[in-house]
């Protein structure tokens, strides 16, 4: 998507090699009309496939999920990172590795709110590694439920995220990929 690259080159910082900062439009601060127009790229690129949910981790996959589900008209489901006081039970659980934060933590989701006969959208802000997906992916097949794909506003796409998923029979759209990043650098993808 033309206009979320030409917002990464505007707004976004290339800290190093493996970090790139887009949160004053994306994660920290979000731009409602800006996230709004990816939500109805992704939701577009999604259609008709017979989507019956969307689902995100929280927390940075919100703003985005919730703009496909808007522009799908279907419910949101957010796979949570930590244990509820009141959801501890009817749950599926998975542990998940954080490249980002170098810790694991447990995801969760809720039996209530999933089914065989859900076919799920995931979206996510970035895909870099992939264990992320990955571990979402494994929760909602806990429940039986198919998966549509995973929409993804930022892939970098020099690392195995892409690669890993469509091993698993994921189809992965990504909204801007980055081919490479150096500090002050951002390459994109042809």
């Amino acid at each position: 998507m033309q206009l979320l690259e030409e917002r990464i080159r505007k707004d976004g910082l290339a800290v190093n090699e493996h970090i790139i900062k887009v949160d004053s439009f994306v994660n920290h601060q979000v731009d409602p009309a800006f996230m709004q127009e990816m939500g109805k790229d992704i939701a577009s690129h999604f259609s008709g496939r017979g989507v019956t949910k969307v689902a995100t981790v929280e927390s940075s996959g919100i703003a985005p999920a919730l703009m496909v589900s808007l522009a799908m008209g279907l419910p949101l489901i957010l796979l949570k990172k930590q244990p509820s006081k009141i959801l501890n039970q009817d749950l599926y659980q998975t542990v998940v590795t954080s490249f980002t934060k170098e810790t694991n933590y447990e995801l969760t989701l809720s039996k209530k709110y999933i089914s065989a006969d859900d076919h799920v959208l995931l979206i996510d802000d970035f895909l870099a590694n992939g264990e992320t997906a990955t571990a979402a992916i494994r929760l909602i097949r806990m429940s039986h439920a198919t998966i549509a794909g995973l929409g993804v506003l930022i892939e970098k796409s020099f690392q195995p995220g892409r690669e890993k998923l469509n091993a698993q029979g994921i189809e992965v759209y990504a909204l801007a990929r980055i081919a490479k990043l150096a500090e002050n650098q951002i390459e994109f993808m042809p």
